[in-house]
């Protein structure tokens, strides 16, 4: 079978696997992902459209994993486009409960700044090298993360603006 990637990538040997659309998607581990990511940008992929976080918390098989991928606890999803080709691929990323950072794709997307900055807020999956891996959609004392299967549901305290004068 051809590979579905373009040109030179397939040396990289990272898994791959078909979505059910028919795209790419590659399977790199948390040490081949700048250098995979690199070589997509440099293959025409030189847009991050998104990167979003999955916790597969109680998931006792994962068969949509190709052969040699360890399945883990978390998964980053990072989806890169190419205008020219007018194609996508996606990178899904096994991320350890027990250590949950990946390095930044910041630097060589700039528009990932804020959907790993989301990815940390609600599922707690830092980015190394990031120039700001603070929160973006909750406030800064917030406890947890939200998109955690294991977040505790029904403790989101209510908060009520001062009331104001009596009409």
């Amino acid at each position: 079978m051809a590979s579905p990637l373009p040109g030179g990538l397939a040396e990289l040997g990272v898994a791959v696997s078909i979505d059910p659309g028919g795209g790419p998607v590659l399977h790199p581990d948390r040490a081949q992902l700048t250098e995979v990511a690199a070589a997509l940008r440099d293959a025409g992929y030189d847009q991050c459209l998104d990167v979003c976080g999955v916790d597969y918390l109680g998931a006792d098989s994962r068969p949509d994993l190709p052969d040699g991928v360890v399945p883990e606890r978390f998964e980053a999803v990072v989806t890169l486009i190419s205008h020219r080709q007018r194609g996508r691929v996606r990178l899904r990323v096994q991320v350890p409960a027990e250590d949950p950072r990946l390095p930044t794709l910041f630097d060589l997307f700039p528009g990932a700044e804020n959907p790993e900055r989301e990815v940390f807020d609600m599922f707690g999956i830092g980015f190394d090298g990031h120039p700001d891996m603070t929160r973006i959609l909750m406030p800064e004392d917030w406890e947890g993360h939200p998109l955690r299967k294991d977040y505790a549901v029904g403790i989101v305290p209510v908060r009520f603006k001062a009331a104001g004068d009596a009409r």
